[in-house]
């Protein structure tokens, strides 16, 4: 077995600047307009692991292609987003995590598009999956940061999602826990590649907010440690 490999995909530019400071023999490529970063990190073990984190932009398609990109590029044994979502779970609070144990589109007809890998023209798939190994890893380092999380269902959309009735709309169609632009797309792309996937969603706010008052947020301190999370999660690979 040679060296594994892990793509990040975040989606600050300050969150992938934290990751790569972690990094040795660091180097970046430039493709299909992102900027990737590479290099290696010793894990827990006596491995040393390959990182190729990047910031893949907002929304589905844009999720979907960074992440093709990563896996043709970089082989990846393992995709990982990182990002902030909105969060629908009256149980949980700013800064807590959902892990993406299930990942649903918030505007899209799975009788179709579930037809392709994982689903079936027979079968049609109408959610998607992190991988179970890679859930298990990130919730070991979450409970060790003390940070309160659940494995749960993330709805992914082409809007943002920033008033009662939007968040009352994608409860009722998906159940979810915490909404954001990305994430299904990612764990989709990843399937289609047999790549086990892993969403984490660290809550920015209530999915209340604004988007003109929520893009003046100070996210810093979440990219920190999010980050820092992502880097844990690689080194106990």
């Amino acid at each position: 077995m040679g060296m594994k490999t892990v793509a990040i995909i975040g989606a600050l530019d300050e969150e992938v600047a934290l990751i790569a400071k972690s990094l040795t023999h660091v180097t970046h490529t430039a493709k299909g307009s992102l900027d990737i970063v590479s290099g290696t990190v010793d894990s827990f073990g006596s491995d040393v692991i390959k990182v190729a984190a990047t910031v893949g932009g907002m929304g589905l398609v844009n999720a979907a292609a960074t992440t093709q990109l990563l896996i043709d590029e970089f082989a990846p044994d393992a995709v990982i987003f990182t990002g902030i979502a909105g969060n629908l779970n009256t149980h949980l609070h700013i800064n807590d995590v959902v892990l993406g144990g299930t990942l649903r589109y918030l505007d899209t007809d799975m009788r179709l598009v579930g037809q392709w890998k994982p689903g079936t023209a027979d079968a049609s798939v109408e959610e998607f999956h992190s991988d179970d190994h890679l859930l298990e890893v990130a919730d070991a380092a979450l409970a060790e940061a003390g940070i309160t999380h659940i494995v749960g269902i993330i709805a992914s959309g082409n809007y943002f999602v920033d008033t009662p009735e939007k968040v009352e709309e994608v409860v009722r169609l998906t159940g979810a826990d915490a909404v954001e632009m990305e994430g299904a797309a990612v764990a989709q792309v990843a399937a289609r590649n047999d790549v086990p996937a892993l969403v984490v969603r660290a809550l920015s706010d209530n999915a209340d907010t604004d988007y003109e008052v929520f893009k003046e947020f100070d996210i810093s301190e979440y990219a920190d440690t999010a980050a820092r999370l992502a880097v844990d999660i690689v080194k106990r690979l």
